[in-house]
């Protein structure tokens, strides 16, 4: 299992162009998809603690996971594993970009891989999407997150806690007013 945790989350953490929210879709396709550790609902909620926590944001889910599997190593484990390539490629990349950053090909190289990523970053919305928003109220949620994070500079923690207490109270009182007694 630890070897599984390593290679798996290392795997996700090769894919570092773009940061922790490039790596969404490639982590779900490898922990939810592939592996079947997590579902869509755990991962969500991964994805959300590990935004009010601090550090990487994979790196963070990577902890999570590894620790939900193997305990406390494999915590440790799984978050080795996701920053092992970053450490190899960063170290190479350091010793070698001041060498080539002028170069105009390795300028264009960049700028096309800063387009993929941004395509990475679309993919992932769209799937946290379709496992989020599933009714009008899920949606008003989004839509009124989405323009207060447009429009005011708030840190993404007092979101996601004023939205955990909205939904919380809003199944309190609205949902579980309008079901119907039990027999």
């Amino acid at each position: 299992m630890y070897w599984s945790l390593f290679w798996t989350f290392a795997k996700v953490g090769v894919m570092t162009f773009g940061g922790g929210y490039a790596m969404l879709p490639i982590l779900e396709r490898e922990v939810v998809d592939n592996k079947k550790w997590v579902d869509d609902a755990e991962i969500m909620d991964y994805y959300a603690i590990s935004q009010c926590t601090p550090g990487v944001i994979i790196v963070n889910v990577a902890t999570f996971i590894g620790e939900k599997l193997g305990g406390r190593w494999g915590g440790i484990i799984a978050t080795l594993g996701v920053v092992f390539p970053s450490l190899l490629i960063i170290t190479l990349l350091a010793a070698l970009l001041s060498e080539f950053s002028h170069i105009a090909a390795v300028q264009h190289a960049f700028s096309g891989i800063r387009i993929c990523v941004c395509i990475f970053i679309f993919n992932a919305i769209l799937r946290l999407w379709k496992s989020s928003v599933k009714d009008a109220v899920t949606c008003l949620f989004f839509m009124i997150v989405f323009v207060a994070s447009i429009f005011l500079n708030i840190s993404p923690v007092i979101y996601v806690v004023v939205a955990g207490i909205a939904g919380i109270l809003l199944h309190r009182f609205v949902f579980e007013r309008s079901k119907p007694p039990a027999a």
